[in-house]
């Protein structure tokens, strides 16, 4: 037992060194622009744009059940008309980036992983090296830089569906006051929240691509190695967000406290 408990520590100590060491191949690429533009572009289009039906849907029935939810309770104590406030801050500190980055590694991540296995595989990234260029530089780096901008911007529109929804529910079915509910809303919601929001975001867009890369570049040969990194992809991408999350937020929070932000 012992034995095989440090053989997975030993296991997961390689690996968290292995991918240490492919972050800093792919930031210092980045930093040399070795990048190619166009695939740059394309991996935009397809991490951001063709993920924005699945980050509206979450955002907007987040928003709608935290609203209903929230009324209930504060109906209890006559505090209806602070439902929008609350809804506003989860959104945009909290389950606007948290949510936009679990839906993002189901659906880019285990892609990714699938993509760059295949590729590993069928002896692509050895092609790559014969032809002189780096995986890294060709592979890893235009993924990285789109997660990092279309995280983000995911992000907003997932802030901005959910707190509109939010607002539909509790005006339209609910009976919530709307002007009330709106001053309550700006006036204890700050720009701090939605900053925190964002910096996450790009936290967990590199969290994404890295990992769903690094899986997919080790993967074992096979389908079967294939279906693997693609699955461990995705949970391990999920895992990372949620414990990194809670990180990110005692960590931020105590900086806008120290700026006074």
């Amino acid at each position: 037992m012992n034995f095989l408990a440090g053989t997975w520590v030993g296991e997961w100590l390689a690996g968290l060194g292995r991918i240490t060491l492919l972050s800093r191949d792919a930031i210092a690429s980045c930093l040399t622009f070795k990048f190619s533009r166009r695939d740059l572009l394309y991996q935009i289009y397809f991490i951001g744009i063709k993920s924005q039906s699945v980050v509206l849907v979450t955002g907007a029935f987040t928003g709608m059940v935290l609203a209903a939810q929230t009324f209930f309770q504060f109906h209890k104590v006559k505090m209806d008309t602070a439902t929008l406030a609350v809804v506003s801050v989860s959104m945009c500190s909290e389950l606007g980036p948290v949510l936009t980055a679990l839906m993002v590694s189901g659906r880019v991540g285990a892609a990714i992983a699938a993509e760059i296995g295949t590729m590993r595989v069928t002896e692509q990234i050895d092609a790559l090296r014969t032809l002189a260029t780096h995986p890294v530089d060709y592979l890893v780096v235009p993924r990285l830089i789109a997660s990092n901008i279309a995280l983000p911007l995911l992000t907003v529109e997932s802030m901005a569906i959910g707190i509109a929804a939010s607002y539909f529910v509790g005006v339209n079915l609910l009976g919530i006051d709307p002007t009330y509910a709106w001053y309550n809303m700006l006036k204890y919601s700050h720009d701090s929240d939605v900053m925190i929001g964002l910096v996450k975001s790009v936290v967990f867009g590199g969290i994404i691509a890295l990992i769903g890369c690094y899986k997919g570049m080790t993967c074992s040969m096979g389908a079967d190695g294939v279906g693997r990194a693609t699955t461990e992809a995705v949970v391990f991408a999920s895992i990372t967000v949620l414990i990194s999350n809670f990180f990110l937020t005692m960590t931020l929070e105590q900086l806008c406290v120290i700026l006074g932000i």
